[in-house]
C-alpha cells in the first residue's frame, strides 16, 4: 500500500488494536479465517489516508461491535471528503454512508439516484 517498513511499524499498535484479533495476530495468516482475514484487512485500511475506498460487504463479517466501528470509521472518512464506493445488500448501511445509489440487478443499471430514492424503490418493488 506504499508505506514503508517504518510507517507500518508506527501504525501496528493501531491496526492490532482495530481489528480486535487479540492474541490470534501472532498465529499464521494462513490458520485465520476469512472473517478473521476481513477483520484484519479493514484495519490496516482503517489506518490509512485514503482518497478513494472501495468497500465490498465488509460489515457481513464479525460482530456487531466490529461492524460499529467499521461504520464509524467510513463514516468519519466520508466527513473528510474520502469518496467511498460502498458495495451492500444492507439498506440501513447504505443509507447511512451513501448520498449517492446505484442499483444493478442482472448486471444492469436498474436505477440511480439519492440514496434515500434508490433504496426506497429498492424496498419496494412495483
Amino acid at each position: 500500500m506504499g508505506l514503508t517498513r517504518a510507517e507500518v511499524l508506527r501504525k501496528m499498535e493501531e491496526i492490532i488494536e482495530f481489528s480486535g484479533l487479540g492474541d490470534f495476530i501472532d498465529q499464521p495468516l494462513r490458520t485465520y479465517s476469512s472473517g478473521m482475514i476481513m477483520r484484519l484487512g479493514f484495519s490496516v485500511v482503517a489506518s490509512l489516508d485514503p482518497e478513494i475506498l472501495l468497500i465490498d460487504e465488509v460489515l457481513a463479517v464479525g460482530d456487531m461491535e466490529f461492524q460499529k466501528k467499521c461504520m464509524d470509521k467510513m463514516k468519519g472518512f466520508k466527513e473528510n471528503g474520502v469518496t467511498i464506493v460502498f458495495v451492500s445488500h444492507g439498506l440501513n448501511d447504505v443509507l447511512a454512508i451513501c448520498d449517492r445509489v446505484v442499483w444493478i440487478e442482472n448486471h444492469q443499471v436498474r436505477m440511480m439516484g439519492s440514496a434515500e430514492e434508490v433504496v426506497n424503490s429498492y424496498a419496494n418493488p412495483n
